[in-house]
């Protein structure tokens, strides 16, 4: 179910216990085992454009070759960033509310957008935005770390759509986001 002129995807791997990133942002439990597609090349030619947040742009710039390619790549930060050291890439940045970054995107002629970042996740989630959640397991806890979910304002109904089991342990659940639930407490409907 899409609700937006865009649609905004999320697909992101996580330790078993929910975490996205160690403490210091580092990945490297992400890629325990042999590497196994997984479906995020099929993912990633389906998204236009690319919305991430400063944290995970610092990390990105991290690694030995710029990570997205020649697609578009949309920095969300609100302070002055320095992109003289993307190589090959085409990035920019923009500020705003979820919803203003979404209205910029549309404007732009965007379709598909591939959200990713623990706080960006979290900010597009809580505010309605988010379409479709692919969140592959890594067979590892790593106690602590940066949180795929946070707080949100309300409950957010997932349909769950399909759970895949890959050799090496990964574990890969997809949901299409669908309309809020009722608070805590009030009766919840039927189950589809």
């Amino acid at each position: 179910m899409q609700k937006h002129a865009v649609k905004l995807s999320v697909f992101c791997g996580v330790s078993v216990d929910g975490f996205l990133a160690r403490p210091d942002h580092a990945l490297d439990f992400l890629h325990t085992g042999e590497q196994v597609p997984h479906g995020f090349e099929e993912f990633y030619g389906s998204v236009d454009v690319v919305v991430i947040g400063r944290k995970t742009f610092e990390v990105v710039l991290t690694f030995e070759k710029w990570f997205y390619g020649k697609k578009p790549v949309v920095v969300l930060s609100s302070r002055a960033l320095d992109f003289s050291s993307v190589k090959g890439g085409v990035v920019e940045q923009m500020s705003g509310a979820p919803a203003e970054i979404v209205g910029l995107l549309k404007a732009r002629g965007f379709k598909h957008a591939y959200i990713d970042g623990g706080v960006t996740i979290q900010r597009f989630l809580a505010a309605g935005l988010i379409d479709r959640l692919v969140i592959t397991r890594v067979p590892v806890l790593i106690g602590e770390g940066i949180p795929l979910f946070g707080a949100v304002p309300r409950d957010i109904r997932l349909r769950h759509v399909a759970t895949r089991a890959y050799e090496g342990g990964l574990v890969q659940s997809e949901y299409e986001v669908g309309a809020t639930l009722p608070m805590s407490g009030s009766p919840i409907p039927d189950a589809e």
